[in-house]
């Protein structure tokens, strides 16, 4: 915890370190950022209980956007916080009071299987309980008040946080992923998110430049933790996400255009990470990013296609 009555949680998704939720206390009352999935659930009952506080005691549940890893657990942890009500973009609203949707979409990707065993079931939110956050809608924690911010780039329907209070926001996917087994002297290491299905990389800079622009002391990555040098760190992300267009463009009309990508992003991401002081070898680099890098390539070929 901070000394702003901040709590990082790790959800337990993929592996330790990868997906976090945050918890902020505030005279006595708390509000959740992001839930992780279905399984994540009693993690953050278990954060509530440490920090003294009681299911009753949490009046909000706000969500940076509706991908699983993000909100998955959303109806769950809901039905065990009888005085919460939960925060979303407009555009996430129906998806919470109905995830069929989302089941069914990701579903069609990773099979019901796979589905089940990382993310658990999908439990609606009674609509009565969702309040839809448009750009600037202010969340008043007990008089701290959490400022929502429309920012696309990553996903249509995703908004950051910022918390006056402690100057810090919370970006979901917007500021990008920092592993913190990549930190070097230098400090943390961070690479843009391209997931499918609605990367945008004017949008995306924009987005990236509005947070900047509050000059914040730090940024909550939901992948993952608190991450300061936050100048240097929208640098990084802004060349990454041209170097990552190039990419993409120059693959738009290959036969393999996939694995292409998977390999352009692959160098990229090495001679990145060297140049940041990281000692890891090519095998060990795709075992830390290699997800990211083949949902990036995928996002890159979503992309792609709408041009």
């Amino acid at each position: 915890m901070t000394s702003d009555g901040i709590h990082t949680i790790d959800t337990g998704f993929v592996r330790p370190r990868f997906d976090a939720a945050y918890l902020l206390v505030h005279r006595g009352h708390a509000a959740f950022i992001d839930c992780g999935t279905h399984h994540s659930v009693p993690r953050l009952l278990a954060a509530l209980a440490t920090a003294g506080l009681d299911a009753s005691e949490v009046d909000w549940l706000i969500l940076t956007h509706v991908h699983l890893d993000h909100a998955g657990g959303a109806g769950e942890l809901m039905a065990r916080l009888p005085n919460a009500r939960l925060v979303v973009h407009p555009r996430g609203a129906r998806h919470m009071a109905d995830p069929s949707q989302l089941w069914a979409g990701a579903t069609a990707v990773y099979g019901e299987e796979v589905m089940q065993q990382a993310y658990g079931r999908l439990r609606p939110v009674p609509a009565e309980r969702i309040v839809e956050a448009p750009d600037g809608h202010v969340v008043d924690l007990r008089g701290r008040h959490l400022r929502c911010l429309d920012t696309p780039g990553h996903a249509k329907h995703h908004m950051a946080l910022y918390d006056e209070q402690a100057n810090v926001c919370f970006t979901g996917d917007t500021f990008g992923l920092s592993y913190r087994e990549f930190d070097t002297r230098l400090g943390p290491f961070i690479l843009p998110t391209t997931t499918p299905v609605q990367f945008d990389p004017q949008a995306l800079h924009a987005s990236i430049r509005r947070l900047l622009a509050l000059k914040p002391d730090a940024m909550y990555l939901t992948h993952f933790g608190r991450v300061e040098q936050v100048e240097r760190l929208a640098g990084k992300l802004h060349a990454l996400i041209d170097a990552m267009v190039v990419i993409a463009l120059d693959a738009k009309d290959s036969s393999d255009r996939h694995a292409r990508l998977v390999h352009e992003l692959t160098q990229l991401y090495a001679a990145h990470t060297a140049e940041h002081g990281w000692h890891g070898d090519r095998e060990a680099l795709v075992h830390w990013l290699g997800t990211d890098i083949e949902l990036n390539a995928q996002g890159l070929g979503v992309w792609l296609d709408r041009l």
